[in-house]
């Protein structure tokens, strides 16, 4: 009865040391997030796009991360008001997707839209970018939607992500 009380203990002693000398899991160093905000070249300040035109939408990949090389892009219309912050993006209708984000271009049909000087486009990688303040023109806008009192809610638009 001794010997069996003895041998359960030398082998929970045994098991004890198995496991404490094997060796301890390692963990990989945390992968260091690749942020990449690439300038939009166009549309820029002052640019004036028509309602209905195609246009296309540039940007600079010149310094792009090797670990961002595979990114795709969304590009969305937006506008602000006056020195505010909020972007009033049209998540809903985006005008371009799933482009490389090392094309450096994307065609995109502008939608038809209210007229407004103060429309951006931002393009998102793994980050977004903003565009300077840019102007869609549309002839069926009248003053009245001009108004900055009243903002009109960006409607839908047509999707092209046509690359050149």
């Amino acid at each position: 009865m001794f010997s069996t009380k003895l041998t359960v203990v030398f082998a929970a002693l045994a098991a004890a040391v198995s496991v404490s000398a094997a060796p301890a899991t390692t963990f990989s160093t945390p992968k260091t997030e690749v942020v990449f905000r690439p300038q939009i070249i166009s549309p820029a300040a002052g640019t004036v796009w028509p309602a209905g035109s195609v246009q296309t939408l540039t940007w600079d990949t010149s310094n792009i991360p090797e670990d961002a090389k595979n990114q795709t892009g969304l590009a969305l219309l937006g506008y602000i008001v006056g020195n505010t912050t909020d972007e009033h993006l049209d998540v809903a209708n985006p005008l371009a997707t799933g482009f490389p984000i090392t094309a450096g271009a994307a065609n995109v049909t502008v939608p038809d839209v209210p007229a407004r000087d103060d429309y951006v486009v931002v393009l998102f990688g793994d980050s977004g970018n903003t565009s300077p303040k840019f102007t869609i023109t549309n002839a069926e806008a009248t003053s009245s939607v001009l108004s900055s009192a009243t903002v009109p809610a960006v409607p839908s638009a047509s999707v092209v992500s046509a690359l050149l």
